[in-house]
């Protein structure tokens, strides 16, 4: 998917998101570049705010009107795939991370009520687990997680961790609306994994207890909140993506299929030239994401663990089998999705491949070898969705 430059003149884009004109102004000089997912956003809101979300039947585009781009032949089963995803892939996702950050702030809630280097350890654990459905889910960043400010308010990296011992030697009290409306940077994910792991039993004071929780909380209320906007938003995201060919949002099955792959495509990009590739580069640990806890590696190989769900259709955390893009594909070219399977798999051993810690491995000239393999890797998973396997699915 190509990006869409605004680039020939000084531009103004105006648009309406929760009864606030929002309006972007760079020079062609400073332009910047807009992703499908940007634009998708725009759309989204401007839908929401005018009540735009109703039948409007197939793209123009389609030679039959079915959405398909082609015979129709495959609408139900390009139905199916979008069923399987939104309520097998997305939802199941969104309902353990739900679980899971529940399950943090219980042993975050235990650890303060009992400081013993046991409840330490089981805190520790239930971050780890928590991670586990927050990165698989990155393999969709788009809709609600997006324009509602859902990840970076669980997601945020680097921790400021200046602002946040300014925050936590005030006098402020520690309450949910307070965190609620403290900057991404000091909560979400990483602010918990900094306290938890960077810190001893006897270094938390009453202080670093009360942020912690009142922090876990918040994750607890955000994945709550994510998770809703699929399932009961007004309207339920997952059914507008399940209705594409049916309203505005998406105008046909082929432009939802092509932002799942958007999706899928942002993030086996960002592992391999971000989250890897900016600490490596510039040989900067303070730039590993997941640094405190050492969990770097299993954050990256998550994320791609996501996209491979999305591909084949299954939930393999959770025991759940259904149909993918993989299905589609194969019914045009199995050998190209045997192919893509195949290239996804080898990038999540690659990064696995990568001595731990990652934050270590980055200054080991020994890693190099591993490290610029997945790199490699990702990119030819990268490059074979965005060029063939896209080519099959919009064709």
């Amino acid at each position: 998917m190509t990006d869409i430059v605004l680039a020939n003149n000084d531009f103004d884009i105006d648009y309406q998101y929760n009864d606030r004109l929002v309006t972007c102004s760079k020079p062609k000089e400073e332009c910047r570049m807009f992703s499908k997912k940007t634009v998708l956003t725009v759309i989204f809101s401007v839908v929401l705010s005018f009540g735009l979300i109703g039948g409007c039947g197939g793209s123009s585009s389609d030679s039959d009107g079915s959405g398909n781009g082609g015979g129709g032949n495959n609408t139900a089963l390009i139905q199916n795939i979008l069923d399987n995803y939104v309520d097998n892939i997305v939802v199941a996702t969104y309902d353990l991370l739900q679980e899971r950050a529940t399950d943090l702030r219980e042993a975050v809630e235990t650890l303060e009520t009992n400081s013993t280097q046991e409840n330490l350890e089981a805190a520790r654990d239930a971050w780890i687990l928590c991670r586990i459905p927050w990165e698989q889910s990155e393999s969709w960043l788009f809709g609600p997680v997006d324009f509602n400010g859902f990840d970076p308010a669980l997601d945020t990296w680097p921790v400021n961790r200046t602002d946040l011992d300014a925050v936590l030697n005030s006098g402020n009290a520690v309450t949910e609306s307070f965190i609620a409306d403290l900057d991404p940077s000091l909560k979400g994910f990483h602010t918990v994994e900094y306290l938890l792991f960077d810190f001893e039993v006897e270094e938390l004071g009453d202080r670093e207890f009360e942020y912690l929780v009142g922090t876990a909380k918040d994750i607890e209320t955000t994945a709550s909140g994510l998770h809703d906007s699929w399932v009961v938003g007004n309207p339920p995201f997952g059914d507008i993506l399940k209705g594409a060919g049916n309203n505005n949002v998406f105008p046909s099955q082929q432009s939802a299929l092509e932002q799942i792959v958007e999706g899928m495509s942002t993030i086996l990009d960002e592992v391999g030239t971000g989250k890897i590739a900016d600490p490596y580069d510039n040989q900067d640990t303070e730039a590993v994401e997941s640094q405190f806890s050492f969990n770097s590696r299993q954050d990256f190989a998550n994320d791609i663990e996501g996209v491979l769900n999305v591909w084949r259709g299954d939930n393999q955390d959770q025991g759940i089998s259904g149909l993918g893009l993989t299905d589609l594909v194969a019914l045009t070219d199995p050998a190209l999705a045997a192919q893509m399977d195949q290239e996804i798999v080898a990038a999540i051993n690659a990064i696995l491949a990568i001595p731990q810690p990652f934050r270590d491995a980055i200054l080991d000239p020994q890693a190099a070898d591993e490290i610029v393999a997945a790199q490699d890797a990702l990119k030819t998973a990268f490059n074979t969705l965005n060029s063939e396997v896209l080519d099959v699915i919009t064709q």
